[in-house]
């Protein structure tokens, strides 16, 4: 077996290449819109460190989706027959996720600071980031083609994490909530 070496070298000038092979710079905003994608990746794997059965293998499978995305923001849609990742199935799929664990909380009668549990506090960090990933998906399709299914699946999934974090709060009964003048 021959060894592999993880570096190439290729990117020591500022430039990366995109899925078709063109090259440009790694500030580009393709190339920072899927590196906020891994961002939340990683705060995801952070997560999973404090989750445990159902709510471990579902952000395990979030993880993979997290993958496909960044593959979808990784090329211009139709560069070539590589079918996209991320689809409005995954979109709905988060909803009737986020439906059936909303509805075991108590309505929120204020906002909720971020914290509580060690699994809560890391899927507010992993919301925030995809936030941020969200903003600058939005910021490269108002310039270049992106598969409209990821900007849905994130603004969803940033949802998804908000209603996650307060179930890992004991089903929100340790939600701290923000008070006004506090």
């Amino acid at each position: 077996m021959t060894e592999q070496t993880i570096y190439t070298r290729s990117g020591d000038q500022g430039e990366t290449a995109l899925g078709d092979g063109s090259r440009v710079r790694k500030d580009n905003p393709r190339i920072r819109a899927y590196g906020a994608v891994d961002e939340v990746n990683a705060a995801v794997g952070m997560a999973r460190l404090h989750a445990s059965g159902e709510m471990a293998e579902r952000l395990a499978t979030i993880q993979n989706d997290l993958i496909g995305l960044g593959a979808d923001l990784h090329k211009h849609i139709g560069d070539d027959d590589t079918p996209l990742r991320i689809g409005t199935d995954m979109v709905t799929h988060l909803e009737t996720e986020i439906d059936t664990m909303n509805a075991g909380l108590p309505p929120l009668t204020s906002f909720v600071l971020p914290g509580g549990t060690a699994l809560a506090a890391h899927l507010h960090v992993c919301r925030t980031l995809v936030r941020r990933a969200e903003r600058l998906t939005a910021k490269l399709a108002a310039e270049e083609s992106v598969n409209p299914a990821v900007q849905a699946y994130l603004n969803r999934l940033s949802d998804w994490f908000f209603v996650a974090a307060r179930v890992a709060n004991d089903n929100g009964q340790a939600d701290r909530l923000w008070q006004a003048g506090a």
